[in-house]
C-alpha cells in the first residue's frame, strides 16, 4: 500500500492523523526529496490547512502561513501527506491529552505511544510517510520513538527555525524528525536546517553532511555513560538493551568510560518550572478575542441595556477571557498555566523562577564540561517501555517521570537522538539515546548507524 492507503486504513484503529491530504491537495514538484512523504505534527503552520495544536481552542483555526522548515521540505520536493494528532499544545508525554481522543501504540493498542508527539511517531512506525516531523520541548519526540520503535531526532536548539511552530516554552521547543531510517531522517534535517531570519534564535552555524555521517567510522570516539541516567527505576529489559547497545560501540571500536553530569537529579523539577513559566506567558494570547474558541455564554458585546460603563466593558471582557479559556483548554494545559503563573508572581518569582534559571545554567555546564572528556553520551530514553492507556492520567507526577532522562538535552540545547535497541520480553519497543555537543548531530548519526545496522526486528 501507498502512505495514503497505509494513513486511512490505520487511522480509525490508531487515531494518528488528524487530517489526512488527498494526493493533490498540496502538490509537490522536482527536487532533492521526491517521493518523500512527510507528515506533520498539528502543531506546525501550513498554509490552508488546519492548526489545532490537539486543542479545542484552536478547532476550527487555518493557517495563514508555512512555517519555515515545512516550506523548505516542500521547497526540496517533499509532499505532505497531513496533520498528525498531538498532546494539546504539546503538553503532555502519552498523546492522551489531545482534545481529539488519544493515539494508540501500533505495537500493543491498549498502550500510549508517548507524548506529545505521538501521532507522529505512530505515522512513522506503520509507513504512513518516509518522515514525520515533531516537536522536543523536554523529550516529545525521543519519548514517543522509543515507544513506538522508530529514530527520533531532537537537532541542537537553534539549528532548525522555529518560525511556524505554536510555542509552548519558546528556550525549550525543538522541531525535529520521526523516521524507520536513518538516510531519510539525515535527508530532512539537512534540508529544514540552517539560519531563518524569521526566527532570531535560529542559529548561523553551517550545516552538516548528515548522509555522509552514516559512513563514518566510529572507531575511537568515546562514549559517556553518565552514571547518574542508570540507577533504579528502569526495567531490566530496558537496562539489558541498552547495555547491549553500549556493547555494539565497543565492538565497532569506541572507547567506553564512565562519566556525570552532577546536577541531573534536579532536571525534572527545573523543566517543570521553567517550560509552565514560559507556557502561562506563550498561551495567554488565546483570550477568545483575536481568533480561536470565543465562548458563548458571553461576547464582547455588551450583555446590558443600561448605562454603559468602563467597569461593565472591563467586566464583560474578563468574563469573555474567562468562559472562552475554561472551554476551550483541557485540564493538563490549564494544570501548566497556572502553575507557570503561580512561579512567576509577585513573592515567588525569585524563589522559583530565577532560581531554576541558575540552575538551568549549571546543568548546561555539566555537557559542556563532560564532553571534554568524551564524544557522546549513551543512555535509556525512557525508563520504561509503552505503559497502558489511562494508567498514569491521574498522577501527574508519575507521567512528568517518564521524562527524567530527556528533559536535560533540552535544558542545555544540546542534540540528542533516540535509537531502535530492541524489544523487550513483553514484544515492546525499548530506545536507546545518543547524546553529543552542541551543533554536533554527524557523530549522533555515525553511532546511531552503528547500533542500528545488525538490529533485526518486525517494522510495524
Amino acid at each position: 500500500m501507498t502512505p495514503f492507503e497505509i494513513a486511512n486504513s490505520r487511522n480509525a484503529e490508531l487515531n494518528a492523523f488528524l487530517e489526512i491530504f488527498e494526493e493533490d491537495r498540496f502538490p509537490a514538484h522536482d527536487g532533492p526529496l521526491s517521493g518523500m512523504r512527510v507528515a506533520l505534527k498539528d502543531v506546525l503552520a501550513l498554509k490552508g490547512a488546519r492548526l489545532t495544536c490537539g486543542s479545542r481552542f484552536l478547532e476550527h483555526f487555518e493557517s495563514l502561513y508555512t512555517a519555515t522548515c515545512v516550506q523548505r521540505l516542500i521547497d526540496a520536493g517533499a509532499r505532505i501527506v497531513g496533520k498528525t494528532n498531538m498532546d494539546e499544545f504539546a503538553m503532555g508525554s502519552s498523546n492522551e491529552t489531545s482534545y481529539f481522543g488519544p493515539v494508540r501504540n501500533p505495537w500493543d493498542t491498549s498502550r500510549v505511544p508517548g507524548g506529545s508527539s505521538g501521532g507522529s511517531a505512530v505515522a512513522a512506525a506503520i509507513g504512513a510517510c518516509d518522515v514525520a516531523l515533531g516537536t522536543d520541548t523536554g523529550g516529545s519526540i525521543r519519548q514517543p520513538a522509543a515507544f513506538c520503535g522508530v529514530i527520533g531526532m531532537k537537532p541542537t536548539y537553534g539549528r532548525i527555525s522555529r518560525y511556524g511552530l505554536t510555542a509552548f516554552a519558546s528556550s525549550f521547543d525543538t522541531v525535529g524528525t520521526f523516521s524507520r531510517t536513518l538516510e531519510d531522517a539525515a535527508r530532512a534535517l539537512e534540508v529544514m536546517s540552517g539560519f531563518d531570519e524569521m526566527d532570531s534564535t535560529s542559529a548561523h552555524m553551517p550545516v552538516g553532511n548528515y548522509s555522509e555521517a552514516l559512513q563514518r567510522d566510529v572507531k575511537g570516539l568515546k562514549i559517556g555513560i553518565p552514571r547518574e541516567y542508570y540507577g533504579e527505576g528502569i526495567e531490566p529489559d530496558v537496562r539489558r538493551l541498552v547495555e547491549e547497545s553500549k556493547e555494539t560501540l565497543r565492538r565497532a571500536g569506541c572507547e567506553i568510560v564512565d562519566v556525570s553530569l552532577p546536577h541531573s537529579k534536579y532536571c525534572v523539577a527545573d523543566y517543570y518550572i521553567l517550560t509552565t513559566a514560559e507556557a502561562s506567558s506563550n498561551l495567554a494570547r488565546f483570550d477568545g478575542i483575536r481568533y480561536g474558541r470565543r465562548s458563548s455564554i458571553t461576547n464582547y458585546e455588551l450583555r446590558i441595556t443600561n448605562e454603559i460603563t468602563t467597569s461593565n466593558i472591563h467586566n464583560s471582557l474578563e468574563e469573555t477571557y474567562r468562559h472562552s479559556r475554561s472551554e476551550g483548554f483541557g485540564r493538563e494545559v490549564k494544570r501548566r498555566i497556572m502553575l507557570g503563573t503561580y512561579v512567576l508572581s509577585s513573592g515567588y518569582y525569585d524563589a522559583y523562577y530565577a532560581r531554576a534559571q541558575k540552575v538551568r545554567r549549571l546543568i548546561a555546564e555539566d555537557f559542556v564540561n563532560v564532553f571534554l572528556s568524551c564524544d557522546a553520551l549513551l543512555t535509556p530514553t525512557t525508563p520504561t517501555t509503552a505503559f497502558k492507556l489511562g494508567e498514569k492520567v491521574s498522577d501527574p507526577l508519575a507521567m512528568y517521570l517518564n521524562d527524567i532522562f530527556t528533559v536535560s538535552a533540552n535544558l542545555a540545547g544540546v542534540p540528542a537522538m533516540s535509537v531502535p535497541a530492541g524489544l523487550d520480553g513483553k514484544g515492546l519497543p525499548v530506545g536507546a539515546q545518543l547524546i553529543a555537543r552542541h551543533f554536533d548531530e554527524e557523530t549522533l548519526f555515525a553511532l546511531a548507524k552503528e547500533i542500528m545496522q545488525n538490529l533485526d526486528y518486525p517494522k510495524k
